[in-house]
Protein backbone atom coordinates (compact mmCIF):
# COMPACT_ATOMS: atom_id res chain seq x y z
CA UNK A 1 0.00 0.00 0.00
CA UNK A 2 1.27 3.57 -0.68
CA UNK A 3 2.51 5.17 2.38
CA UNK A 4 4.93 8.08 2.66
CA UNK A 5 7.52 8.01 5.47
CA UNK A 6 8.64 10.75 7.17
CA UNK A 7 11.49 11.35 5.29
CA UNK A 8 9.11 11.27 1.80
CA UNK A 9 7.48 14.23 4.30
CA UNK A 10 9.98 16.38 5.07
CA UNK A 11 10.67 16.75 0.87
CA UNK A 12 6.84 17.94 0.56
CA UNK A 13 31.69 23.33 17.57
CA UNK A 14 35.23 21.51 19.11
CA UNK A 15 36.62 21.50 22.49
CA UNK A 16 40.34 21.28 23.19
CA UNK A 17 41.58 20.27 26.99
CA UNK A 18 44.47 21.30 28.80
CA UNK A 19 47.57 19.89 29.57
CA UNK A 20 46.91 17.82 32.44
CA UNK A 21 49.58 15.53 34.57
CA UNK A 22 48.42 12.20 34.06
CA UNK A 23 47.00 11.79 37.86
CA UNK A 24 43.91 8.99 38.10
CA UNK A 25 42.29 11.96 38.87
CA UNK A 26 42.70 13.56 35.70
CA UNK A 27 42.01 10.48 34.02
CA UNK A 28 38.61 9.46 35.60
CA UNK A 29 37.63 13.42 35.01
CA UNK A 30 38.31 12.79 31.15
CA UNK A 31 36.13 9.30 31.20
CA UNK A 32 33.33 11.29 32.70
CA UNK A 33 33.63 13.86 30.36
CA UNK A 34 33.82 11.56 27.34
CA UNK A 35 30.56 8.91 28.74
CA UNK A 36 28.51 12.60 28.94
CA UNK A 37 29.71 13.75 25.06
CA UNK A 38 28.88 9.74 23.78
CA UNK A 39 25.46 10.32 25.75
CA UNK A 40 24.42 12.88 23.55
CA UNK A 41 25.25 11.28 19.83
CA UNK A 42 21.54 9.83 19.93
CA UNK A 43 18.48 9.86 21.66
CA UNK A 44 16.52 8.31 24.43
CA UNK A 45 12.82 6.83 23.32
CA UNK A 46 11.25 6.59 27.16
CA UNK A 47 8.35 3.85 25.85
CA UNK A 48 5.24 3.93 28.71
CA UNK A 49 2.58 1.43 28.99
CA UNK A 50 -0.84 3.30 30.54
CA UNK A 51 -3.09 1.08 29.05
CA UNK A 52 -4.82 -1.06 31.40
CA UNK A 53 -3.55 -4.34 29.74
CA UNK A 54 -0.12 -5.43 28.55
CA UNK A 55 1.27 -4.10 25.37
CA UNK A 56 3.99 -5.90 23.66
CA UNK A 57 6.12 -2.83 21.51
CA UNK A 58 7.64 -3.29 18.54
CA UNK A 59 10.74 -1.41 16.83
CA UNK A 60 11.62 -1.11 12.72
CA UNK A 61 14.42 -0.02 11.25
CA UNK A 62 13.85 1.51 8.02
CA UNK A 63 16.46 0.62 5.04
CA UNK A 64 18.30 -1.53 6.93
CA UNK A 65 18.90 0.62 10.12
CA UNK A 66 19.22 -1.22 13.56
CA UNK A 67 15.96 -2.01 15.65
CA UNK A 68 16.58 -1.51 18.96
CA UNK A 69 15.89 -3.71 21.46
CA UNK A 70 15.62 -6.87 19.05
CA UNK A 71 12.73 -5.28 17.50
CA UNK A 72 9.98 -5.85 20.52
CA UNK A 73 9.73 -6.44 24.26
CA UNK A 74 6.79 -7.21 26.92
CA UNK A 75 5.70 -4.17 28.94
CA UNK A 76 3.61 -4.77 31.55
CA UNK A 77 0.45 -2.09 32.38
CA UNK A 78 2.15 0.75 34.43
CA UNK A 79 5.59 -0.05 33.60
CA UNK A 80 8.04 1.79 31.27
CA UNK A 81 11.41 0.86 28.83
CA UNK A 82 14.10 3.13 27.74
CA UNK A 83 15.34 2.77 24.71
CA UNK A 84 18.30 4.33 23.13
CA UNK A 85 18.51 5.11 19.34
CA UNK A 86 21.50 6.22 17.54
CA UNK A 87 22.24 9.77 15.77
CA UNK A 88 20.11 9.78 12.32
CA UNK A 89 17.86 6.70 13.31
CA UNK A 90 14.87 6.80 11.52
CA UNK A 91 12.19 3.92 11.93
CA UNK A 92 8.64 3.47 13.98
CA UNK A 93 6.70 1.79 16.69
CA UNK A 94 3.88 0.08 16.95
CA UNK A 95 1.66 -1.74 19.94
CA UNK A 96 0.91 -5.31 19.60
CA UNK A 97 -2.15 -6.36 22.00
CA UNK A 98 -3.25 -9.93 23.01
CA UNK A 99 -0.46 -11.79 22.49
CA UNK A 100 0.82 -14.57 23.75
CA UNK A 101 4.70 -15.94 23.17
CA UNK A 102 6.43 -19.55 24.20
CA UNK A 103 8.86 -18.14 27.09
CA UNK A 104 11.62 -20.69 25.75
CA UNK A 105 11.53 -20.39 21.93
CA UNK A 106 9.82 -16.34 21.91
CA UNK A 107 7.49 -17.64 19.91
CA UNK A 108 3.67 -17.27 19.51
CA UNK A 109 0.72 -14.53 18.48
CA UNK A 110 -0.75 -11.31 18.94
CA UNK A 111 -4.26 -9.80 18.22
CA UNK A 112 -3.03 -6.88 16.63
CA UNK A 113 0.24 -5.89 15.40
CA UNK A 114 1.58 -9.26 15.00
CA UNK A 115 5.53 -9.39 13.26
CA UNK A 116 5.91 -13.01 12.03
CA UNK A 117 4.39 -14.91 15.61
CA UNK A 118 8.01 -13.13 17.61
CA UNK A 119 8.23 -11.64 20.44
CA UNK A 120 11.47 -9.65 19.20
CA UNK A 121 10.52 -8.72 15.72
CA UNK A 122 14.12 -8.74 15.02
CA UNK A 123 13.44 -6.40 11.27
CA UNK A 124 10.05 -7.90 10.33
CA UNK A 125 7.25 -5.34 9.67
CA UNK A 126 3.80 -5.89 11.72
CA UNK A 127 0.30 -6.50 10.43
CA UNK A 128 -1.76 -3.98 10.02
CA UNK A 129 -4.15 -2.46 11.25
CA UNK A 130 -1.94 -0.89 14.08
CA UNK A 131 -1.10 2.66 14.92
CA UNK A 132 1.89 3.55 14.01
CA UNK A 133 4.43 6.19 15.63
CA UNK A 134 7.12 7.34 12.91
CA UNK A 135 10.03 9.60 13.10
CA UNK A 136 13.46 10.50 11.44
CA UNK A 137 15.87 11.60 14.13
CA UNK A 138 18.54 14.15 13.44
CA UNK A 139 22.37 14.28 13.40
CA UNK A 140 25.10 16.72 14.53
CA UNK A 141 24.99 18.15 11.17
CA UNK A 142 20.99 18.56 10.91
CA UNK A 143 19.59 18.73 14.86
CA UNK A 144 16.00 18.44 14.23
CA UNK A 145 13.78 15.38 14.71
CA UNK A 146 10.91 14.90 13.01
CA UNK A 147 7.83 12.34 14.12
CA UNK A 148 4.13 12.00 13.98
CA UNK A 149 1.47 9.58 14.53
CA UNK A 150 -0.24 7.58 11.62
CA UNK A 151 -3.28 6.00 10.61
CA UNK A 152 -2.67 4.79 7.23
CA UNK A 153 -1.81 1.18 8.70
CA UNK A 154 -5.26 1.41 11.03
CA UNK A 155 -5.59 1.76 14.32
CA UNK A 156 -5.61 -0.86 17.29
CA UNK A 157 -4.14 1.17 20.60
CA UNK A 158 -4.07 4.99 21.14
CA UNK A 159 -0.87 6.32 21.70
CA UNK A 160 1.51 10.16 22.01
CA UNK A 161 5.00 10.64 21.12
CA UNK A 162 6.37 13.99 23.01
CA UNK A 163 9.67 15.35 23.77
CA UNK A 164 10.54 15.59 27.35
CA UNK A 165 12.56 19.16 26.70
CA UNK A 166 13.81 20.88 23.78
CA UNK A 167 13.06 23.62 20.92
CA UNK A 168 12.43 23.62 17.49
CA UNK A 169 9.88 24.70 15.30
CA UNK A 170 7.02 22.66 16.26
CA UNK A 171 7.68 20.66 19.54
CA UNK A 172 4.22 19.54 19.83
CA UNK A 173 2.47 16.33 20.48
CA UNK A 174 1.81 13.93 17.52
CA UNK A 175 -0.96 11.80 18.91
CA UNK A 176 -4.04 9.65 18.71
CA UNK A 177 -5.33 9.77 22.32
CA UNK A 178 -9.14 8.54 21.74
CA UNK A 179 -10.06 4.63 21.25
CA UNK A 180 -10.77 4.60 17.26
CA UNK A 181 -12.40 1.68 17.52
CA UNK A 182 -15.16 2.70 19.47
CA UNK A 183 -15.87 4.74 16.39
CA UNK A 184 -15.02 2.17 14.16
CA UNK A 185 -17.52 1.84 11.20
CA UNK A 186 -18.91 -2.03 10.35
CA UNK A 187 -16.83 -2.09 7.51
CA UNK A 188 -13.29 -1.36 9.20
CA UNK A 189 -14.01 -3.54 12.49
CA UNK A 190 -11.04 -6.04 13.37
CA UNK A 191 -12.98 -8.22 16.06
CA UNK A 192 -10.58 -11.38 17.94
CA UNK A 193 -12.88 -13.86 20.38
CA UNK A 194 -15.71 -11.54 19.97
CA UNK A 195 -14.23 -7.90 20.52
CA UNK A 196 -12.91 -5.00 18.82
CA UNK A 197 -9.24 -5.15 18.49
CA UNK A 198 -8.62 -2.99 15.89
CA UNK A 199 -9.67 -0.83 12.97
CA UNK A 200 -8.81 -1.10 9.11
CA UNK A 201 -7.65 1.53 6.80
CA UNK A 202 -9.74 2.42 3.69
CA UNK A 203 -6.66 0.77 2.03
CA UNK A 204 -6.06 -2.06 4.03
CA UNK A 205 -10.33 -3.07 3.56
CA UNK A 206 -10.71 -1.80 -0.10
CA UNK A 207 -7.51 -2.52 -1.59
CA UNK A 208 -7.91 -0.36 -4.18
CA UNK A 209 -5.52 2.42 -5.90
CA UNK A 210 -8.56 4.94 -5.33
CA UNK A 211 -8.23 4.45 -1.19
CA UNK A 212 -4.01 3.05 -1.09
CA UNK A 213 -3.25 6.29 -3.42
CA UNK A 214 -1.79 4.31 -5.64
CA UNK A 215 -1.37 3.76 -9.63
CA UNK A 216 -3.78 6.67 -11.80
CA UNK A 217 -4.11 8.09 -7.71
CA UNK A 218 -0.94 8.50 -6.64
CA UNK A 219 -0.48 12.17 -7.17
CA UNK A 220 -4.32 12.84 -6.70
CA UNK A 221 -5.43 11.23 -3.63
CA UNK A 222 -8.13 12.77 -1.52
CA UNK A 223 -9.19 11.63 1.50
CA UNK A 224 -12.00 9.14 1.79
CA UNK A 225 -15.56 9.41 4.03
CA UNK A 226 -13.44 6.67 5.92
CA UNK A 227 -10.14 9.00 6.88
CA UNK A 228 -11.91 12.01 7.71
CA UNK A 229 -14.01 9.77 10.58
CA UNK A 230 -10.26 9.22 11.40
CA UNK A 231 -9.62 13.23 11.04
CA UNK A 232 -12.52 13.93 13.27
CA UNK A 233 -11.66 11.13 16.05
CA UNK A 234 -7.56 12.02 16.13
CA UNK A 235 -6.60 15.52 14.48
CA UNK A 236 -3.17 15.17 15.83
CA UNK A 237 -2.53 11.95 13.64
CA UNK A 238 -2.33 11.67 9.69
CA UNK A 239 -5.43 9.70 8.44
CA UNK A 240 -3.89 9.15 5.18
CA UNK A 241 -1.11 9.09 2.95
CA UNK A 242 -1.18 12.73 1.97
CA UNK A 243 -2.69 13.97 4.96
CA UNK A 244 -1.79 17.68 6.02
CA UNK A 245 1.81 17.78 6.98
CA UNK A 246 0.73 19.97 9.74
CA UNK A 247 0.54 16.78 11.80
CA UNK A 248 4.41 16.26 11.23
CA UNK A 249 6.21 17.40 14.30
CA UNK A 250 9.57 18.65 14.52
CA UNK A 251 11.76 19.24 17.49
CA UNK A 252 15.19 19.09 19.21
CA UNK A 253 15.65 17.38 22.35
CA UNK A 254 17.42 14.53 24.20
CA UNK A 255 14.46 12.94 25.26
CA UNK A 256 10.89 11.81 24.33
CA UNK A 257 8.25 9.63 25.82
CA UNK A 258 5.70 7.78 23.58
CA UNK A 259 3.00 6.71 25.72
CA UNK A 260 0.49 3.59 24.82
CA UNK A 261 -2.95 4.87 25.94
CA UNK A 262 -2.13 8.42 27.07
CA UNK A 263 -4.19 10.53 29.09
CA UNK A 264 -6.98 12.46 27.55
Amino acid sequence: MKHNTVEERRSRNSSTFPNLMPTSSHYFLLFCILVSISRTDGTQLIVVNNCKESVWPAILGNGGQPSPKHGGFYLGSGEEVVVEVPEGWSGRIWGRQGCCFDQQTGKGSCQTGDCGGLLQCNGIGGVPPATLVEMTLGTSKSALHFYDVSLADGFNLPVSMKPLSGGGADCGVASCEADLNVYCPAALVVERNGKVVGCKSACLAAKSDRYCCTGEFAERCKPTVFARLFKTVCPNAYSYAYDDSAVLKTCVAPRYVITFCPPH
